[in-house]
């Protein structure tokens, strides 16, 4: 049923220059309370994300990862620092703004879906359009159903899909405005091993066929081994930045943190 009408950089930031970049934080800081209860979760992360990449981010519980990705979303605002979505720096933007801007710029999907009971499939994926006021792209939308293969569910409600179904329609919510990036926080943590594949395959297929920016969070090895590179963090800092080393290395890496000395951190 049809629907109705490059590399990765990370590093220095100092006098960021990226003109191909999607998102890029500078000198990033982020603390929770005050003192003497303060709770340092990120501490000066720099870092560019370039457009058309897959970046898989990793560490340890506590290590800042989803503080990361929340501050680089817009979602929280860091403590000190800057970050740029696209060429928008959003630390002097107003609420209204910085919401428009994510409505807009951003994608987000979701280890737990989000998705709308009430809503089909075809509603879910158009509501960021509605939302933000625009009419959308009737190719693209409908492109982006084909790619994630629902093109027969659309009439359908979430609960009426698999998991990996309901997954697929969160990407392609998040695909609906052409963002500047989209931020996955664990995609494939609630599914099984098969499903996780496909999902990680799609994500991979709309950073190599349609040119999107893909920022993942995960815990799983082999999950960031469909990024192109691998951020790894420990105690808010990044303390391993390499291209795609292969699940195997990367759980050699993960294993190394542990004889690291550890603060208490929130991530």
């Amino acid at each position: 049923m049809p629907m109705n009408s490059a590399a990765m950089d990370v590093g220095s930031a100092s006098g960021m220059v990226a003109a191909g970049s999607a998102v890029r934080v500078q000198q990033l800081r982020k603390v929770y309370g005050s003192e003497p209860q303060a709770v340092t979760a990120l501490v000066g992360v720099n870092a560019v994300f370039q457009r058309g990449t897959f970046t898989a981010v990793m560490g340890p519980s506590g290590s800042g990862k989803s503080t990361l990705l929340q501050t680089a979303a817009g979602l929280d605002r860091p403590t000190s620092g800057m970050v740029w979505v696209g060429d928008t720096e959003l630390s002097q933007l107003s609420e209204t703004k910085l919401t428009k801007l994510r409505r807009s710029k951003v994608g987000f999907v979701f280890q737990a879906f989000n998705l709308i009971g009430a809503l089909s499939v075809q509603e879910n994926i158009l509501l960021p359009l509605r939302l933000s006021g625009q009419r959308g792209d009737a190719a693209w939308i409908q492109q982006v159903v084909d790619r994630v293969g629902l093109t027969d569910r659309l009439t359908h409600r979430p609960a009426q899909l698999s998991g990996g179904q309901q997954q697929r329609v969160a990407i392609a919510r998040a695909l609906a405005t052409r963002p500047e990036v989209i931020f996955c926080d664990e995609p494939t943590g609630a599914l099984d091993t098969q499903t996780a594949g496909e999902v990680l395959a799609l994500l991979r297929s709309v950073v190599d066929e349609t040119g999107q920016t893909v920022i993942m969070v995960t815990h799983d090895p082999v999950a960031a081994s469909y990024a192109d590179r691998v951020m790894v963090l420990a105690d808010g800092e990044v303390v391993h930045d390499m291209p795609q080393p292969g699940a195997e290395r990367i759980a050699e890496h993960l294993a190394s943190l542990g004889r690291r000395p550890r603060a208490t951190q929130e991530g």
